[in-house]
């Protein structure tokens, strides 16, 4: 990283902030994005990976970069990296700062890919560093215990002066405190959120408090009212989405592991009790078979890839057996990018919410 981004001379914004975690990294990210804007700040927003387009990866202001853009910053940044040998991340990570830095933005927000330590989003600095709810995934890069999971991402924290963190397991808790002297830790929100799930308040707790924090040091200007409004009216794809179509209801979700799932199960009562079916599709990388145990008291119907092949697929044989059905989406990015895809040829039919 540091080989590819030493031609580029890419200029530091006033504020950089780091977001590292296993889950809620990107509803954190957004909702954070949200109040500074709404602070007036011109902010440049990285977060991984995108749905539908790679441009949802690199956003000013919540606008994804446009194809000129990306185009223009590709020609100058894939000779050097190639000269490098960089990987696909590294890139996407050089693409996002240079672009942030030829926009001249006030504020960077990058959101981690794998781990922190060897992160490509830690090859700069940052002032502040928020962590969301650590649980294990990646075990084959970051270690098969939450303690190792936990000191890989505790490495966001260094060298920035503000450091927060969602409330974790008490092991790392204190993991993270070795490698902050002065780590928040904060506590879910009771204010609701427009994004569906429980697991929510704990990210907008986490984006007010760091909102809170720069406005207390005079880095930003707004009032509690603002400021909270925005995060807690931000909402984000593939995050629980709601879609309508004809008189069924479908909930998307990215959840691709364990700990995403266990903190699902508390909300998914309140959209459906039980849902006719959930569909859970993972990468062909991952399995969530053991998992499946824990989502069939939610529903009257449980599919997978090994019941039938796609989403798509499955989703459509549960609309024609119920026009009416209620239904939950997860397993993956990619899943819900499948199903979006396949809604979107639906458009004139649905309600995207």
């Amino acid at each position: 990283m540091h080989a590819l981004l030493q031609p580029l001379n890419c200029t530091r914004p006033s504020l950089r902030i780091r977001i590292a975690g296993t889950n809620g990294k990107g509803s954190t990210a957004f909702m954070l994005a949200a109040g500074l804007e709404a602070a007036g700040l011109n902010v440049g927003l990285y977060t991984s990976p995108h749905i539908l387009l790679f441009n949802e990866r690199i956003r000013i202001n919540g606008e994804p970069i446009s194809d000129k853009d990306l185009w223009q910053s590709l020609e100058t940044i894939m000779p050097i990296a190639l000269d490098v040998g960089a990987s696909y991340f590294e890139v996407a990570t050089a693409l996002a700062l240079y672009h942030f830095s030829q926009c001249h933005v006030d504020v960077e927000i990058l959101e981690a890919g794998v781990g922190a330590r060897l992160d490509a989003t830690t090859a700069v600095d940052a002032d502040m560093a928020l962590i969301t709810p650590i649980g294990l995934d990646h075990e084959a890069w970051l270690g098969d215990t939450i303690a190792s999971v936990a000191e890989e991402k505790s490495y966001a924290l260094h060298g920035c002066r503000w450091g927060l963190s969602a409330s974790q397991r008490v092991e790392v808790c204190e993991i993270l405190s070795t490698h902050h002297h002065d780590l928040h830790t904060i506590e879910p929100l009771e204010t609701p959120c427009c994004m569906h799930g429980q697991h929510q308040q704990a990210n907008a707790a986490l984006a007010y408090a760091a909102l809170i924090t720069l406005r207390d040091n005079n880095v930003i200007q707004a009032d509690d009212k603002t400021l909270k409004a925005a995060v807690t009216q931000t909402t984000v794809a593939g995050r629980l989405q709601h879609i309508t179509y004809k008189k069924a209801h479908i909930w998307l979700d990215a959840a691709h592991n364990r700990h995403a799932i266990e903190a699902l199960l508390p909300s998914l009562p309140s959209l459906a009790n039980p849902f006719d079916a959930i569909l859970v599709y993972t990468r062909d990388d991952r399995s969530l078979n053991n998992e499946l145990e824990l989502l069939r008291p939610f529903t009257k119907q449980l599919v997978d890839q090994n019941t039938i092949a796609s989403p798509e697929q499955a989703l459509q044989h549960v609309l024609e057996d119920n026009p009416s059905a209620r239904v939950l989406v997860l397993g993956s990015f990619i899943t819900v990018a499948a199903v979006t895809t396949w809604f979107k040829k639906l458009e004139n039919k649905i309600n995207f919410q």
